[in-house]
């Protein structure tokens, strides 16, 4: 099977390419490489804007992953007509000339952020959406635009995915988890903007083998899918940063809690995803904080712009 990754060489990509060739399968990247190349050498690599491919680039493929995009707010705040591009046009796009070529299957990277805020419920893939900021919207109209393209002989399979967080060679700072323990880290203390907030956390390994499955699933499967690892609230996911980087480090980690309002709360049901893709996720919380200790440890300098996705957006502005 041959598979393209758009948008390939980022967060989740770099761990995602050579997990699919381990399973056998023949994969090509196309990205702007924005966050540099961390992408083992036997991956096949194109540098190119996903907006000039064509019909025939996509020829003889038969799955294409959706990665690319603006990954999250601030990044949606500080240039919302690109993100409404990149998150909305973009994916309809590449899955219009895709269909055109006979690509069977497009999956498209969503997000839990549609959901907006929704305080006492597990939201399910039936429930309203009610987010109401650019990220938000811009990733349910690249969903709506893909799934509008599904038919007998396109499936496409669109993933609602929770807040991913881990290690990986194409390292972010800049999401819950990550953030935590890099300032765990740096300053010894954690801080918790509202205790109360819920969040479906997702372990970037977990990450991975939802795409898996969903390129095994029968062709005669698609839909909208929520996935995550878990549910928590903000305080929980400082508590287990604080606790396990105590133990970790025999060093006392400080709790700044503050009530600062968000306008995202959101826990879903992955029942859906369990039933029809097989995505049962293995991975913890806890794990990630591990995994982010052996990789970075102590003496480690966070600050890299590298690191945070808004950071490199600003500076590719600048020139």
């Amino acid at each position: 099977m041959k598979i393209i990754l758009a948008g390939g060489a980022g967060y989740v990509g770099t761990l995602l390419a050579p997990a699919l060739l381990e399973h056998g399968y023949e994969i090509e990247v196309i990205d702007l490489l924005w966050f540099g190349n961390h992408l083992p050498p036997e991956v096949k690599l194109h540098q190119k804007d996903l907006f000039h491919c064509k019909v025939e680039d996509f020829v003889g493929y038969d799955q294409i992953i959706f990665l690319a995009g603006l990954s999250n707010d601030p990044m949606a705040e500080y240039n919302p007509s690109m993100n409404f591009i990149s998150n909305g046009a973009l994916p309809s796009y590449l899955a219009f000339i895709a269909k055109k070529a006979g690509v069977k299957r497009f999956i498209y990277a969503s997000s839990c952020s549609i959901y907006g805020y929704a305080v006492k419920k597990l939201y399910t893939e039936d429930d309203p959406v009610t987010c109401d900021y650019p990220y938000g919207i811009s990733k349910l109209q690249g969903e709506r635009g893909v799934m509008q393209l599904q038919d007998d002989d396109f499936s496409v399979i669109s993933l609602r995915q929770g807040t991913i967080c881990g290690y990986s060679p194409r390292m972010r700072f800049d999401l819950i988890v990550n953030t935590m323990f890099k300032f765990a880290m740096t300053e010894g203390t954690v801080t918790i903007n509202n205790p109360s907030i819920w969040r479906p956390i997702y372990h970037i390994r977990d990450a991975v083998m939802a795409y898996i499955r969903s390129v095994q699933a029968d062709y005669s499967i698609s839909g909208v899918y929520n996935v995550s690892s878990g549910n928590f609230t903000v305080g929980q996911i400082g508590d287990m940063v604080k606790y396990e980087l105590e133990m970790l480090t025999g060093k006392k980690i400080n709790l700044n809690i503050k009530d600062l309002k968000d306008f995202r709360n959101y826990k879903v049901s992955i029942d859906k995803a369990r039933t029809e893709l097989g995505f049962n996720p293995q991975h913890t919380v806890e794990e990630i904080i591990h995994e982010l200790y052996v990789h970075f440890g102590n003496n480690f300098d966070f600050d890299r712009d590298e690191f945070y996705n808004l950071r490199t957006l600003q500076k590719l502005g600048s020139k």
